[in-house]
Order: C-alpha cells, then structure tokens, then sequence
C-alpha cells in the first residue's frame, strides 16, 4: 500500500535529512596541511636566524665602526691643525676657503658664548666622543649643533686659540634603522619563498603518496600508480613498495570477486536440482514447502553474495529520483505487511547508476519489511523522503519499528553483522546494508544510519544532485 503524503512525514520524522550524521571519514578534520606546517617551521627558523645574524652583525660591527670614524675625524682635525699652524694669515684665509670649498669642512673661530650640543644621542656617538678626546686630548669638544647651526662639530685650539671644526654628519652617520630594516624584510621575503618552494619540494611526493592511497581506497588501483623513478632514493623505495602493494591489492580484490563470483554462480546447479528433486520425490506438502522455502532463501543469500562481489566501477549518469523509487515500489504493492508514505518531488534527479539505485532502495525497503514492522499492528509503515540541500539531494528512508541499540548502530553497515534480537527475526546474508553502503560511496555519497526518537530506524543517503542540460 502506497500513499503519498506531503506532511505525515515531517510530523513523524525524526533527523532532518540534512542533520544526518556522516561516517567519520567524511567529517572534516581541522589542522594545518604538511605543506604549512613545514612552511611555518622553515620560515621560523629562517626568520630567527636572520634577526640572530643581524643582531651578531650590530653587535661586532658597532666598536670597530665607532674607532675608524673617530680615527677619520681625529685625522682631519690633525691635518687642519697642521695646515693652519704652518700657514701665514693670507694663505691660512686661502686654505680655510679651500677646505670650505673642496672638503665639505668649515673652521670657524669658537667665542666663548656659543651654545653647543652634546654630540651623545645613542651608544655610538657617545663612544665616538670618547675616542676623540683620548685622540685629541682632554680639551676636546664635541658637539652635534652649535648656536642652531647643525652637523658635526669638534672644538680644537691653535696656540691658544680656540675653533670650531664643522663637517657633514652624514659623513660619519651609521647605517640608520630605516636601512637595516629594508634589509631585514628583504630578506625575510627571500626567505619565505624559499621556505615555500622546499616545503613544496618536500611535500609534494606525500601529497601524491595521499592521493594514490585515497585512490586504493576508492578501489581505483588503475590511477594509483607512483613514480618509481624519482631522484630521492627513500621516496623512490616507497613509491616501489606502495605500487607493489597496490598491484598485490588488485589482485586480492579481482581474485576474491571471481571466487566469490564462481562460488555462488556453482552453487545454483545443485541448487536448482535439490528444488526439482523435491518437487518430484517429496510427498508430505507441508515438507516440500519447508524445503523449498529453505532452496528459496540460499538462492536470495548467492544473489547477495554476487551483489556484494559486484567490481566497484559504475558510471553516472542523471537519474529520475522518483521514477526509481516508484519502480521499486511497484514490486512491493501487494504486500499486505507493508504501508508506504512517498515525499519526493518530481523532476528531482540524481548522478547515480540506475540499476544500482534501484538495487540500494530495494534493499532498504527489503530491510524495513523484515526488521521494521510496527510491533502493535505488524505492518511496516515505511517513509520516503527526499529534497535538495545545495548541490546534493538527500534521501530518508525511515521505518517505525523497534530500531536498534545505539551501541549496534555503527555495526549495520559491517558485512554479516546482525543486530539485536528485535530486528533479527528473519534470517538472511547480512549483507544487504553492507551492500548498499558500498554502493552508495561507489556512486559518490554517503550512507548513514540513525534511531529516530519517536521509534523506528532511519537510513540517510546523500547523493550528488545532477544538473540536466538546458533544452
């Protein structure tokens, strides 16, 4: 019996479909990639090595630098001494104007009111100061300013006489912070690129390493292939080992899918002979139906095994959502033990294989027939829903039964796992959640079970939303 209903499911339901919860390998993780981690380490001590390298620099480079600049002035203040002392006046008023002139140097007489300021304003200048009076002798003057006038000023005396030797201070000036600050970001940026590009080189056989794993995972051993010839000779040997691996993997997969395959296709012969021998030599009717009913059941237990065994390569295509779940229904509108309340759209499709969609609903509500049966009434009273969330359309298939406990839940999906008592009236494989789990992350989505809290169990399946070309 089948209803469709627009409300009676939303009054009953109990997770939304798009609350439902993800298997574990599909939640996201938080955390930094390799690629960054390695990044921020590299840049870290890159960046500390430069400021360590830069700090060591300043350090030894301050005293020699303080002793050769005051050496150069203190020379110069010697040499104009000299040339002053050895000099008549006209030509002493000749050699003023040529230092003055050619040299950048000013001697100027010193009066006794001049205001002057001290040439200290940091560690260096300080230190400067004090070699030129050790050079110079206790008399000397330093001065970064005298009477508003600035530069770099020392006061000497010539036979009594006092002056004022007047330079460019940016003769003499240090490296200022402005300049080491260029160079320091400079270098840091330097640094960093190269820091991105060795963490790339070193991540990048890791990222194809994941990838290829994910592919093995998926089944897909073709493009899970390594370069085995890559210069690093550990990555080369992983990549050898892995390839190795994948194609033992292969082989395994392709193995136990043609045993299992030839197993349950051998089976059938005697299978079908065992059910005409009891046709024909059985006499008691209520035995002969026992016996076929038990040649019933392990013909339905192969054609789970064959599903199970089935390769795990489909192609998708745009699927009608509803014309799907109604053709599957229509094989199941006779049962009397069986009430289907239908809620999809029309017009919703999915990518998906047809007849592996088909196979996937069919099991579900062959799943809900037999474990999901309302205890009062023995019907199964069966809900289907489906809506769009973005670019997936998410699929309830919920029945009212006595669900399952919540320690068992996680099992469902498990080949030959088998729940509780309340939901194991019925013999079978143990296969058919196993089935359609595996055959729904084969077609891109993702299957999850979950107890709803007004009674019952509902099966979530997430599938990729086709979008169908404009006409």
């Amino acid at each position: 019996m089948i209803h469709t209903a627009s409300t009676h499911i939303d009054a009953t339901g109990p997770a939304p479909l798009e609350t439902a919860p993800a298997p574990l390998e599909s939640r996201p993780r938080v955390g930094l990639s390799l690629f960054w981690r390695t990044f921020f380490l590299l840049a870290l001590l890159l960046i500390g090595s430069i400021v360590a390298w830069l700090q060591t620099f300043r350090a030894l480079e301050f005293e020699p630098r303080a002793i050769q600049t005051a050496h150069q002035i203190a020379s110069l203040v010697n040499l104009s001494r000299a040339a002053l002392v050895h000099s008549d006046a006209i030509a002493r008023v000749s050699l003023i104007k040529t230092l003055a002139d050619q040299e950048g140097v000013g001697i100027v007489p010193r009066e006794p009111g001049d205001k002057f300021a001290p040439f200290d304003s940091d560690a260096q200048e300080q230190r400067i100061t004090e070699e030129l009076t050790a050079r110079l002798g206790p008399g000397t003057v330093v001065s970064s300013g005298v009477n508003g006038v600035p530069g770099l000023w020392v006061g000497f005396a010539i036979d009594g006489d006092a002056y004022w030797l007047l330079m460019d201070r940016a003769r003499f000036t240090p490296v200022g912070g402005k300049t080491w600050l260029i160079w320091l970001m400079t270098a840091a940026a330097l640094s960093l690129a190269g820091a991105a590009l060795i963490a790339r080189l070193i991540n990048r056989p890791l990222k194809q390493l994941s990838f290829a794993a994910s592919r093995v995972r998926d089944g897909d051993f073709d493009a899970s292939r390594l370069d085995e010839r890559a210069v690093t000779s550990e990555i080369r040997e992983v990549n050898i080992g892995f390839n190795r691996m994948a194609q033992q993997l292969a082989k395994i997969e392709q193995d136990r899918a043609v045993m299992l395959a030839g197993i349950s296709h051998d089976l059938r012969t005697p299978l079908a002979r065992l059910r005409l021998e009891t046709e024909m030599s059985v006499a008691d009717p209520d035995a002969r139906d026992h016996m076929a009913a038990d040649i019933t059941q392990l013909d339905a237990i192969i054609d789970k095994f064959l599903d199970y065994a089935r390769p795990d390569h489909t192609e998708l295509k745009p699927v009608p959502l509803n014309e799907v779940i109604e053709a599957c229904l229509y094989s199941i509108q006779d049962h009397e033990d069986m009430r289907i309340n239908l809620d999809v759209s029309p017009g919703l499709h999915v990518l998906a294989d047809e007849v592996e969609l088909a196979r996937v609903i069919a099991n579900l509500l062959e799943n809900a027939r037999r474990y999901g049966k309302t205890p009062e009434t023995g019907i199964a009273v069966v809900d289907i829903a489906a809506k769009t969330r973005g670019d997936w359309v998410l699929l309830k298939v919920r029945d009212h039964g006595m669900g399952v406990s919540q320690e068992a839940l996680p099992n469902l999906v498990k080949p030959f796992f088998r729940g509780d008592a309340a939901r194991t009236a019925a013999t079978g494989a143990g296969l058919g959640l196993a089935i359609v789990d595996k055959t729904v992350q084969r077609m891109g989505g993702i299957f999850a079970l979950v107890n709803t809290t007004s009674g019952g169990l509902a099966a979530h399946i997430k599938l990729k939303k086709a979008v169908l070309p404009s006409s």
